[in-house]
């Protein structure tokens, strides 16, 4: 498995487990008093880590792919 492929892996385990959190927290907190309290801590959480983890992790992506073009182009 190609280190491209692992990194993917990781950010798709990190949206899914994001959205089970989100999403179980908001559907049991639904209808009660906490729900108030607790959804803007799980949406600053959740727009947080979009931020400042995926926002860098995508541009390195980026970065070491358009290096791997690169590198390929000069190799053929």
């Amino acid at each position: 498995m190609k280190k491209s492929q692992i990194g993917y892996l990781i950010i798709a385990s990190a949206i899914v487990w994001g959205a089970v959190i989100i999403i179980g927290c908001a559907l049991k907190l639904k209808g009660t008093p906490y729900y108030d309290e607790i959804s803007p801590i799980l949406i600053g959480g959740a727009g947080f880590h979009l931020l400042f983890i995926w926002g860098p992790l995508g541009s390195q992506f980026r970065k070491n792919k358009e290096e791997k073009s690169e590198m390929d182009q000069s190799n053929s």
